[in-house]
């Protein structure tokens, strides 16, 4: 009996590590499947959905899942064998007795069954009020700047803390839906005991069994219901893994952006000819109001176009398209006479540099950020090159850690970041570069400085580059070949800036509001 024992709980012990390597690996690739999913979404996707619900859904929710296989499915299958064991000795010593104990594992199993789908809805409505929550901290701690200045720390920890109401309300609702079940489990198995021990005497009173068969019987009668009481326990903690798993298969099953789907062409030889052609665009989560109306603009190469307007005109939109961040609603672009939607999409943003209005830089070293997405071999030489084309190497080096000094949101001013930036397009040799707003945080000197560098890329015989500029400080593009003026989604001027100054139109009183607001 000894040796039966311990081979037992090895064989146990075996089974509960095999399951535990299978957990690991099912997390680990869970959470790859998941992250390799999301990161191949249209950039809409991305508008509709928030950070922190993703990272919620890579995080405790792939957790919760793990737990199907590392102790769910594990205590399923044990108890289910144990089970049915003790079913089968039970219907041998009296097929009577045995049916009846049968009857209250059905009633149970009955009750187990509603609990567990009480649960899997409980785990999904938790799950989703969790990402919600987190999505408040998340936002709030990363805005905490305005936060404080403008005194709201009460009225975030209220928004915070009305999701963690509704945590407990379901949590309390699971509470006694779980007391329900413990009642209904301790009702069933008294009554097992109480009624075998009756019928039982009863048997032994007529002669059918004995006092020992009846002790046997009363022993894996205990045991069949404590299984099916662990199966039940272990099937509803199943149901909570599966309701909060129900949105990490919805993501996982998300098919890629037909930009990653198929392959297009990649041009031998780049002239660098642009050219947008009666594009209109709308946002999907807004369709009926028009971002661009009918917008044909050409760029010849080597060129540099700026294009300006008020705040909301459509001049950053144009950007995203030319990027295929997203889909022209009509209209077509195309460079050197191949639309983009043809073109390679990986190919096609490797000859494009572009510097925006609000650079983000990664948590790792300067050199790394400006190498960032450069995929030929890059020396340290080059990253420094770069960077003093940006007027960023003098500032670096004062750093205590020069180019590998790791950057922090506190460590470097917008104008620094947006240097930065600017190095790591010019280290890509672009074959077309594209400067949204990218003077924004620049001071007096950075810009003048920065149109240094737009003068070096036109006088530049070697690397004959196409330029898009957009700005709003119209002290940043006078010098361009030509100046596209947008205003609400449509072109209204193109020319010089001095023939649009004779125009006197929308440009002229844009640079009169200016030279007066410096005045």
């Amino acid at each position: 009996m000894y040796y039966f024992r311990n081979m037992q709980v090895k064989i146990f012990g075996l089974r509960g590590c095999c399951f535990g390597i299978a957990n690991m690996i099912l997390v680990k690739r869970m959470r790859e499947r998941l992250y390799s999913a999301l990161l191949l979404q249209d950039i809409s996707f991305f508008d509709s959905e928030t950070v922190g619900d993703l990272t919620s859904r890579l995080g405790s929710d792939c957790q919760q899942v793990s737990r199907v296989i590392g102790n769910d499915l594990n205590l399923i299958l044990r108890n289910s064998l144990q089970g049915t064991g003790a079913l089968i000795y039970l219907l041998v010593l009296s097929w009577r007795l045995g049916l009846f104990t049968l009857m209250i594992c059905f009633t149970l199993a009955a009750v187990m069954f509603i609990y567990g789908l009480y649960q899997k809805k409980a785990a999904r409505l938790i799950q989703e009020s969790t990402a919600s929550a987190n999505e408040v901290a998340q936002e709030t701690l990363s805005l905490m700047r305005t936060v404080r200045v403008y005194g709201t720390e009460r009225q975030e920890f209220e928004r915070y803390n009305m999701w963690l109401g509704t945590l407990a309300d379901i949590s309390l609702r699971q509470s006694a839906a779980s007391g329900f079940w413990n009642l209904s489990f301790n009702t069933l198995y008294h009554s097992t005991q109480v009624i075998s021990v009756l019928i039982g005497g009863m048997s032994i009173l007529a002669g059918h069994i004995t006092a020992e068969q009846l002790t046997k019987f009363i022993m894996y009668s205990e045991w069949l219901i404590y299984s099916t009481w662990w199966m039940g326990d272990s099937f509803s903690s199943l149901m909570q893994s599966v309701g909060a798993s129900e949105k990490v298969f919805q993501l996982m099953d998300l098919l890629p952006s037909d930009q990653f789907k198929s392959t297009g062409v990649k041009l031998q030889r780049l002239i660098g000819h642009v050219e947008f052609v009666n594009v209109s665009f709308h946002y999907s989560s807004r369709p009926t109001v028009p971002v661009l109306q009918h917008v044909s603009i050409f760029v010849d190469p080597g060129e540099v176009v700026a294009i300006v307007g008020l705040s909301g005109s459509g001049k950053s939109t144009l950007v995203n398209l030319l990027l295929r961040l997203y889909e022209p609603t009509s209209g077509q672009i195309a460079i050197d006479g191949i639309p983009i939607k043809d073109l390679d999409i990986k190919w096609l943003r490797e000859i494009i540099g572009f510097v925006g209005q609000e650079p983000k830089l990664f948590r790792m070293d300067i050199s790394s950020n400006i190498r960032y997405g450069c995929t030929r071999d890059i020396k340290q030489e080059d990253v420094e090159r770069a960077a003093k084309q940006a007027y960023a190497h003098e500032f670096i080096s004062a750093l205590p850690n020069g180019y590998r000094t790791i950057v922090d949101n506190d460590l470097l001013s917008g104008g620094q970041k947006q240097r930065i930036a600017i190095a790591r397009a010019i280290l890509r040799d672009p074959s077309i570069l594209i400067l949204d707003e990218a003077t924004s945080a620049l001071d007096a000197e950075s810009e003048h400085n920065v149109k240094g560098v737009l003068r070096a890329v036109r006088s530049d015989s070697t690397a004959k580059r196409t330029v898009i500029v957009i700005a709003h400080r119209l002290s940043t593009i006078q010098a361009a070949d030509r100046i596209v003026v947008m205003d609400g989604g449509q072109v209204v001027e193109v020319g010089s800036h001095g023939e649009l100054l004779r125009k006197d139109g929308l440009y002229a009183r844009l640079t009169r509001r200016q030279a007066d607001a410096v005045a």
